[in-house]
């Protein structure tokens, strides 16, 4: 998102009267809590649609589809306590160390003559 949208939302965010501030926060939260309860039925669906008919495995409930996406996640994603790592910022990393140790190679190499 650009800076230009940013201010727009900031500057309409504080225009708003409290009340449908409060009306906007709660019916995010109404969504956010509906959406994860929507995921976990999707979760079951596809377990006991898919896994009983292609490995004979029994069909699952609710908390036991939640059980599964959380121990997936640690399986695949590990514990980051909050700190993610995208790809691209690890390569920019490593180029930048990379350079690093480039400009001290030549810094050496102007010494040693």
């Amino acid at each position: 998102m650009t800076d230009e949208k940013k201010k727009h939302y900031h500057k309409k965010w504080e225009e708003m009267s409290v009340g449908l501030k409060v009306l906007a926060i709660i019916g995010g939260i109404i969504a956010g809590a509906g959406l994860l309860v929507l995921i976990g039925f999707i979760m079951m669906w596809l377990w006991n649609w898919l896994m009983p008919k292609l490995f004979s495995l029994p069909s699952i409930g609710y908390w036991e589809a939640w059980c599964i996406l959380i121990l997936s996640h640690i399986l695949f994603h590990g514990f980051h306590g909050g700190r993610h790592v995208s790809e691209r910022s690890r390569k920019r990393h490593l180029r930048e160390r990379i350079q690093e140790m480039e400009q001290e190679g030549t810094a050496g190499d102007s010494q040693a003559r």
